[in-house]
């Protein structure tokens, strides 16, 4: 009889993912399907059964910048505006604030207007905030179509370094809403006083950060304790960017660039450990 091979036993050691593995990033791209999906469907429950439709994404920076420039160009108040005329300046910065408050107002909400979805089916939680953060680039891509309308119309031309420094700025306003949103999304699973609390977060976000008003009438000494809001950078930069106002990258804009990063990879952090108590807390 030919004699049965003995094999020694495998042995396979699993140990916690540390570092940034732990974050398991790569589900994102693993259900990058289920993030299209999720995009397109927050983009049609958006302005489903409305009247005005995605007309929404032009009408509200268009109304907000006409009240700015009632009150900030003559009315109340003249503030400067480095020669640009003030409804492109104020509208600029309207882009990547709208993009902000959107993700605030849907990403923080994802979890728990998704609460089905994630007490009965298996799926990286990180997807609902990151595709509600991502399917407001539609509202900003409307909205950046009419900034292009009304620079046409005042013979704006935009500055040289826009095919290059925009998009680094989108990527900036992105990072940082996606950053502030994972923790509002966690805290919100447990805590509902988010839900009250981000209309009083925003209108006071929007007071500190430069969309109204040009961040020079800061004192200088000043400058980069202003930068810790990293809206701040984000709106400056897109000013730069496109306009050619202000000075450029500076101290006080890597200051906001850290900020951001810092808020971004602190909120993945915590929103990684949160995680596994969302099924029974929501």
């Amino acid at each position: 009889m030919t004699e049965i091979a003995r094999h020694e036993p495998t042995t396979i050691y699993i140990k916690p993912s540390t570092g940034l593995t732990a974050l398991n990033l790569r589900d994102l791209w693993t259900y990058r399907e289920l993030v299209f999906f999720m995009i397109w469907r927050d983009i049609k429950v958006r302005y489903k059964q409305t009247l005005l439709g995605a007309a929404w994404a032009v009408i509200q920076p268009l109304m907000t910048m006409l009240v700015f420039n009632f009150l900030f160009n003559g009315a109340i108040a003249k503030v400067s505006t480095d020669g640009i005329p003030y409804p492109i300046f104020a509208f600029t910065a309207l882009l990547p604030w709208g993009l902000f408050t959107t993700a605030l107002n849907q990403a923080s909400r994802s979890l728990t207007s998704n609460n089905n979805m994630i007490t009965k089916i298996y799926f990286p939680r990180l997807v609902l905030p990151v595709a509600s953060v991502l399917a407001g680039l539609v509202d900003f891509a409307i909205a950046f179509v009419i900034l292009i309308g009304l620079m046409l119309y005042y013979k704006v031309t935009p500055a040289w370094n826009v095919l290059w420094a925009l998009p680094l700025f989108l990527l900036l306003a992105i990072i940082t809403a996606l950053g502030v949103a994972l923790w509002l999304s966690a805290i919100n699973v447990k805590y509902r006083d988010v839900n009250y609390a981000l209309p009083f977060i925003t209108q006071f976000w929007l007071f500190v950060t430069p969309v109204a008003y040009s961040a020079k009438i800061i004192s200088a000494k000043w400058q980069v304790v202003y930068s810790l809001n990293p809206m701040a950078g984000v709106v400056n930069g897109f000013r730069w960017a496109l306009l050619g106002s202000g000075s450029g990258p500076d101290a006080a804009l890597w200051v906001s660039v850290g900020i951001s990063v810092l808020v971004m990879i602190s909120g993945l952090v915590y929103f990684r450990n949160m995680e596994r108590t969302f099924a029974d807390t929501i």
